[in-house]
């Protein structure tokens, strides 16, 4: 059963017992009011109904209206003191959480209702003075969820199919639902019908927009920054990362009730360890590319403030700021530096990190995190607890294959110019031990020297001469690359599947 078909059920029966006051947590007023109304007509009862904009008026009789001026507690004490049974909802309401003039007036009303076997509804998101919550019962009316969503956007589709040319299908509306997850009623039909009118119909390209919208509707912090992610981005290599991301791609957009019924989670996170400049931070855009969501990094060193309680607090309003605009893939570079602080008995430290692992541990949210770490040593031991990373990969040097196609791509894309095969294999042995960001800035010096004198030869030769020129990783770094090697063997994954031994 839906949220809404819980919440409707809830409210029906506390309305047919008879309580007092029943308080509907939402700042969905619209979607409560459909819900009451839909009450009304089961119970075929009426429901008064007040709103500052159109003062009273019935719930299941269209066009009948009381103007109040603006005040309704006089009148709905009215209803209460010469009608028995009757039920009167307030969509408007002042503050509600404090002792006041305004909720004495409604503990009063909320007496003349208990009298006459009346029942009291108010619709607000804010707290109610305790005093009041005695007397009531409290019902949360969440945003939609994903069953809810689907059925909006598939009702959506079916009224505009005639007139405007749609080419979802039931996996695209599916992969909406999810996406559009965190929005209300009114902001999933606005979304709908903003790109239906600048597309002249929803084309499956603007499936990878959805999700851009969401940054919109939250308030920024300042340790999280949204990244572009370009449309034709390629990643060499790193083909057991690719597939294990092709698998858990589809439970992670998975429906809840599919994943509940074998007690199944979403795939939570990835620790990405090894080698720097071998695809670590490029493999978050990949995620986010792949799985066509929204990518945001995460700069954990930012929250840690000078002053008592502003770093839970910058910490805190980051991790909700993540989990409202899910489903989204979090980055969070080097984490070990940004986690280091933890140590030599810092509490706040301590205590940040706490913050950050219980998240990572029990949010539902569906974020997905990529962390990347270099320095293995520096990461606290509670961060490979079970639960929160759901693998650990390794990020080893390029193997031969993998040299050969980040060759490929970059002597493509800056040379405008790929190597015959046999140019291609006697370069990818010349340049075994280097990484892939070492490949790059030779193939790119090449490309500098071409634009500065257009006569410059391009050929396997000259690309050699550059790499011969160049100390590759695995000379400068020996001694950290072994011990990267050391510890990555028995504890993660392969990110490439298979590995090369270098000559160093």
């Amino acid at each position: 059963m839906s949220n809404y078909e819980h919440t409707r059920e809830e409210v029906k029966n506390y309305i047919i017992a008879r309580v007092p006051l029943v308080v509907i947590d939402t700042s969905e007023r619209a979607r409560a009011e459909k819900l009451l109304r839909s009450i009304a007509a089961e119970l075929s009862i009426d429901i008064s109904y007040y709103t500052d904009a159109k003062q009273v008026r019935s719930l299941s009789k269209p066009g009948v209206s009381v103007n109040v001026d603006r005040d309704p507690l006089p009148y709905v004490a009215g209803e209460f003191s010469h009608k028995r049974r009757a039920t009167f909802a307030l969509g408007d309401c002042r503050k509600t959480g404090e002792d006041s003039y305004y909720t004495r007036e409604l503990l009063n009303t909320v007496y003349l209702a208990k009298e006459s076997l009346g029942t009291l509804i108010l619709i607000t998101p804010d707290s109610i003075w305790p005093r009041l919550a005695r007397f009531g019962m409290l019902v949360r009316l969440d945003l939609p969820d994903l069953q809810e969503r689907k059925q909006q956007i598939a009702a959506f589709v079916k009224d505009h199919k005639s007139r405007f040319r749609i080419e979802w299908t039931e996996p695209d509306i599916e992969y909406a639902a999810a996406v559009l997850s965190g929005f209300s009623e009114v902001q999933v039909n606005n979304i709908l019908s903003s790109t239906l009118v600048e597309h002249e119909g929803l084309q499956r390209r603007d499936l990878s927009n959805l999700a851009n919208q969401k940054s919109r509707l939250y308030a920024a912090v300042p340790s999280i920054h949204p990244v572009q992610v370009s449309e034709d981005l390629t990643v060499s290599g790193l083909r057991r990362l690719k597939e294990w991301l092709e698998d858990k791609r589809k439970i992670f957009f998975a429906p809840e009730e599919t994943l509940r019924a074998r007690d199944l989670e979403p795939p939570r996170a990835i620790l990405l360890l090894g080698v720097p400049g071998c695809g670590k931070s490029l493999s978050a855009k990949m995620v986010a590319s792949v799985w066509r969501l929204p990518l945001f990094r995460f700069d954990l060193g930012t929250v840690y403030d000078k002053y008592v309680g502003e770093s839970e607090k910058k910490m805190n309003d980051a991790l909700q700021f993540l989990d409202n605009v899910s489903p989204c893939v979090v980055w969070v570079d080097e984490i070990e530096k940004a986690l280091s602080v933890s140590d030599g008995g810092n509490d706040v430290g301590r205590r940040v990190l706490g913050q950050f692992l219980f998240w990572m541990q029990e949010s539902r949210s569906r974020v997905f995190l990529v962390a990347t770490a270099n320095d293995i040593a520096s990461l606290p031991p509670e961060l490979f607890r079970k639960g929160r990373f759901s693998e650990l990969f390794f990020v080893d040097l390029p193997n031969r294959s993998e040299r050969r196609e980040v060759l490929c791509q970059y002597c493509g894309k800056a040379l405008h110019w790929i190597p015959e095969p046999r140019e291609l294999d006697e370069l990818a042995g010349i340049c075994e031990g280097f990484s892939y960001a070492d490949i790059e800035y030779a193939v790119k010096g090449l490309a500098e020297r071409l634009l500065l004198d257009p006569d410059t030869r391009v050929d396997a030769d000259t690309l050699a001469e550059c790499f011969d020129k160049q100390i590759p990783y695995s000379k400068t770094n020996a001694e950290t690359l072994r011990a990267l090697r050391a510890w990555g063997a028995d504890r993660a994954i392969h990110a490439s599947g298979s590995q090369e031994v270098h000559s160093t």
